[in-house]
C-alpha cells in the first residue's frame, strides 16, 4: 500500500468496498473460485475479460488461495487489514504458516479463505485417497450408507490404520459440515463416519477392529470440546453412546492430557466447556490432578509457557478444570430431566426443515446488522442511564463514540440522535463535574473524528425529515461544531450539500455568528470566503466591521466576496464604509474594490454608485473612482442613475479643462447607454446649455447614438 492510511484515495476505495459488501448491498455470502488467471463468481466466469480481475486472480493465486468467500458486514479496518495482508510477499506469509493461518490469527471473519495444499493434493492423488475421502465425506453429510468398492474399502482401512490420517479425515468432514449446519450437523456427520468405519472394518477384517478403535480414540482427542461433548451426548441412534463409550475408554492419559493442553494454548473454546469435557472424560478426582500435571508440562513447553503470568493463568485454568458443579440442591429432579433433554430436542429441531421461508427470514432478521446495531444502541443507552459510578460511566464514552460513528456512517440519524442526546444532556445538566467532563470529552472525540465526513456523504440524498434530524443533532452539540462545519463547507463543491451545510450553520444563530466572525482571520482563503458568505447570510449591520477588514484582503476573491456582502446589507452605513474604503484606501485597494463592483449586475449596485457620485470628490485621488462609478451606472442602465449622471454632466472647473472634458464625456456616454427617453431628454437639454463643454459632450454622444441607430427604410417613413 503506497498511500498513507488517511489518504483520500485509500479512504474512498475502502468506503466503496465496505458499501458494496455491507448487509444492505450483499444479501448472501459471495463465493469466488480462484483460477491461475481468472475468477469464478458462484462457479460462473465474468461476462467479459477485465484486466483488473486477471491481476486480482494472479495475486490471490500467488498466495495459494483456492477459494475466497466474502461475508456481509466487513468494516473499513477489517478490509484494510485484509488488503495489507495481500500486499505482503507470498514467501514472507508462507514462513508464518500460510495466508489462511495468518488471516485466522488476525481474527478476520468477513473473508473466509481456503488455501491450496499442493503437497497434500499430490499425495492424495498418488495414493488414491482423494476419491475415498470425497465419497466418505459425501456419504456422511448426506446420511447415506457406505457404498464402497473393494479398492475403496482397502483405502479406508489404510486411513483408519493411521491415527494422523484418520484425524485429518475427521477434520475435513468437520470443516465441510461447518458450512452446511451447526454443531448438530457436524456431530451427526462425524458419528456416521465413525459407525461407517467400524462397520467396514468389522466386515472386512474384524481382527483390526481394536487397533482402529484406539486410532479413533487418538483422533477424537484432537476434536474441539464442543464436538467431543456433542458426540458423547448424541442419542439419536441406539449404538451412538455405546460406540462413543468404546472409543473414549481407549483414550490414553497422554491423549487426554494433549487434548487439554492443545485447547488451553489455542484458547479456541471457553474454559467452562473444556472443563465439562475434561470431567466427562475423567471421572476420578486424583486422576484428573495427575492428567493436569501432564497437560501443564505440554503447555509449559509451548510459546504460552514463556509468557509473563503463565503460572497464575495455569493455576486459574486448573482450578476451573478441577471444580465440578452440581445443581441438585437447587433444581428438582423433574426439571433436571427436562433440562437434560432440552439439548437433544434442540438438535432434533435443527434437522427439521419444515419452517416456512417467512419464518426463516424473520429469524435471520433478528441477527441482521441493523438488529444487532439496535441492540447495541439499547444496551448502551440503558447502561448510561443506570450506571451510578462516574468513572465507569466515563469508560462507556469510547463505545458510545464508536457506535455513533457507525450510525452516522450508515445514515441511521434517528438512532444517532437518540444516543448523542445522552452526553449532550449531561453537559448541560447540574450533575457531577466528573460526568460533565467525560461527556464533554466524548463530544470532542466525536467531532474530531470522521463525523463531518460521514454526515456530508448523506446530506445530498436524505429527505427533509432526515435532514431536520441531522440539523437538530448538530445544533445540540453546540458552538464547538461550528468551526468544523464551516471548514467542511469551505471545501464542499456539491450545491445541494453546500446549501444544507449552510442551513445547519444558520440554525446556530448568534453562536454561529461569533464563531464565523473569528474564521475571517483564517490563513485559508477558502475558509475566509466561506466566513464572508455566512456573514452575508446572517445579514445585519453587525457584520460590517468584520467585512470592512476583509476589503484589504490580499486575495482578490475574498475582496470581491466582502464587497458583495456589504452590498447585500444595502444600508447607508454599508455604502459609507465602501465610500471610506475608496477614499482612504491605497490605489491598489481602490482598483480591487471598483473591479469587484463592476462585475455586480443587479439592482443592489445602483444605490452604491449613486452614493459614490454624491459623496466622493471628482477631483484628486478619488477621480478614477468617480469615473468608474459613472461608467458603472451607465452599464447598469438603471433609470435611477439619470439624476446623479445629470449632476456629473454639469460638474467641472475651467482651470482643469482636460479632466472636465473627460468627466462630462463619461456622463454623457453613460446617459446614452441608459437610453431611456428621460436620459435623452437630459442630453437634449444639455445641447442648449450656456456651458460650451456641456453642449459639446451632449451633442457628440447624441450624434454618435443616432449614427449607430439603423436608418429607417423609405417605405417605412
Amino acid at each position: 500500500m503506497l498511500y498513507p492510511q488517511g489518504h483520500p484515495a485509500i479512504t474512498a476505495t475502502l468506503g466503496r468496498i465496505v458499501q458494496l459488501t455491507s448487509a444492505a448491498s450483499l444479501s448472501r455470502p459471495l463465493s469466488l473460485t480462484v483460477l491461475p488467471d481468472g475468477l469464478l463468481l458462484d462457479e460462473q466466469a465474468p461476462a467479459r475479460v477485465d484486466a483488473a480481475v486477471v491481476e486480482l486472480a494472479i495475486l490471490l493465486h500467488s498466495h495459494l488461495i483456492g477459494q475466497l468467500t466474502v461475508h456481509p458486514g466487513g468494516d473499513e479496518d477489517a478490509w484494510r487489514n485484509f488488503l495489507l495482508l495481500l500486499a505482503r510477499t507470498p514467501d514472507s506469509i508462507r514462513t508464518e504458516g500460510g495466508i489462511a493461518r495468518v488471516w485466522t490469527t488476525m481474527a478476520g471473519r468477513h473473508v473466509q479463505l481456503r488455501e491450496i495444499d499442493y503437497a497434500e493434493v499430490l499425495r492424495e492423488r498418488a495414493g488414491g485417497e482423494a476419491a475415498v475421502w470425497d465419497q466418505v465425506i459425501a456419504n456422511c453429510l448426506q446420511g447415506a450408507s457406505f457404498e464402497l468398492d473393494d479398492a475403496a474399502v482397502r483405502e479406508l482401512l489404510g486411513i483408519a490404520s493411521d491415527p494422523d490420517k484418520l484425524a485429518d479425515l475427521m477434520a475435513a468432514l468437520e470443516t465441510k459440515a461447518g458450512g452446511e449446519g451447526g454443531i448438530g450437523a457436524k456431530t451427526a456427520a462425524l458419528m456416521r463416519m465413525l459407525r461407517g468405519i467400524v462397520d467396514a472394518v468389522s466386515k472386512s477384517d474384524p481382527e483390526r477392529l481394536e487397533p482402529v478403535l484406539r486410532n479413533m480414540a487418538s483422533a477424537v482427542g484432537q476434536l474441539s470440546p464442543e464436538m467431543l461433548m456433542g458426540l458423547m451426548s448424541d442419542r439419536r441412534t441406539d449404538d451412538g453412546p455405546r460406540l462413543m463409550n468404546a472409543v473414549v475408554s481407549r483414550m490414553s492419559e497422554g491423549t487426554i492430557a494433549k487434548f487439554v493442553a492443545r485447547n488451553v494454548v489455542a484458547e479456541s473454546s471457553p474454559t467452562d466447556r473444556l472443563a465439562q469435557a475434561f470431567q466427562t472424560l475423567v471421572r476420578d478426582g486424583e486422576e484428573r490432578e495427575r492428567l493436569l500435571t501432564l497437560a501443564r508440562d505440554d503447555v509449559a513447553a509451548s510459546p504460552l509457557g514463556s509468557t509473563d503470568g503463565f503460572e497464575a493463568m495455569w493455576d486459574q485454568t486448573a482450578q476451573k478444570l478441577l471444580t465440578s458443579y452440581s445443581d441438585k440442591p437447587f433444581v428438582s429432579e423433574q426439571y433436571g430431566r427436562e433440562l437434560s433433554g432440552a439439548r437433544t430436542q434442540a438438535v432434533e429441531v435443527e434437522h427439521v426443515s419444515d419452517d416456512p421461508p417467512e419464518r426463516v427470514s424473520a429469524w435471520l432478521n433478528t441477527v441482521a446488522t441493523t438488529a444487532l446495531r439496535a441492540l447495541d444502541l439499547t444496551l448502551l443507552v440503558d447502561l448510561l442511564h443506570i450506571e451510578p459510578d462516574d468513572d465507569r460511566w466515563g469508560e462507556l464514552m469510547l463505545p458510545v463514540v464508536r457506535l455513533l460513528e457507525d450510525l452516522l456512517l450508515v445514515g441511521d440519524f434517528d438512532a444517532a440522535l437518540e444516543l448523542i442526546s445522552v452526553p449532550v444532556q449531561q453537559v448541560s445538566s447540574e450533575g457531577s463535574t466528573a460526568r460533565r467532563q467525560h461527556a464533554t470529552t466524548a463530544i470532542d472525540m466525536l467531532i474530531a473524528g470522521p463525523m463531518m465526513r460521514h454526515i456530508t456523504t448523506h446530506l445530498a440524498t436524505i429527505d427533509e425529515h432526515q435532514f431536520e434530524r441531522v440539523k437538530t443533532m448538530c445544533v445540540s452539540l453546540g458552538e464547538v461544531l461550528v468551526k468544523p462545519l464551516a471548514e467542511t463547507l469551505a471545501v464542499e463543491e456539491r450545491p445541494r450539500t453546500r446549501e444544507r451545510l449552510t442551513s445547519i450553520l444558520l440554525a446556530f444563530g448568534a453562536v454561529a455568528r461569533r464563531t464565523v466572525e473569528r474564521l475571517k482571520s483564517s490563513p485559508n482563503a477558502a475558509v475566509r470566503r466561506t466566513a464572508i458568505n455566512l456573514m452575508r447570510q446572517f445579514g445585519g449591520s453587525e457584520a460590517l466591521p468584520d467585512l470592512t477588514e476583509l476589503l484589504d484582503d490580499s486575495e482578490p476573491q475574498v475582496q470581491r466576496e466582502a464587497v458583495r456582502a456589504i452590498l447585500n446589507i444595502g444600508s447607508d452605513a454599508a455604502y459609507r464604509i465602501l465610500q471610506q474604503a475608496l477614499t482612504s484606501g491605497t490605489s491598489r485597494s481602490r482598483d480591487a474594490i471598483m473591479q469587484s463592483l463592476s462585475v455586480v449586475r443587479d439592482e443592489r449596485a445602483t444605490p452604491l454608485f449613486v452614493y459614490i457620485l454624491k459623496h466622493i470628490d471628482h477631483r484628486g485621488p478619488t477621480a478614477p473612482v468617480y469615473l468608474r462609478a459613472i461608467e458603472s451606472l451607465g452599464a447598469q442602465r438603471d433609470p435611477e442613475g439619470i439624476g446623479p449622471l445629470k449632476d456629473a454632466l454639469y460638474k467641472g472647473e475651467w482651470w482643469a479643462p482636460w479632466r472636465t472634458a473627460l468627466l462630462r464625456s463619461a456622463a454623457a456616454a453613460a446617459l446614452v447607454r441608459i437610453g431611456t427617453p428621460d436620459a435623452f431628454a437630459v442630453l437634449d437639454e444639455a445641447t442648449g446649455s450656456r456651458i460650451r463643454g456641456v453642449r459639446h459632450a451632449a451633442r457628440q454622444h447624441i450624434a454618435s447614438a443616432r449614427a449607430r441607430r439603423p436608418t429607417p427604410r423609405r417605405e417605412e417613413v
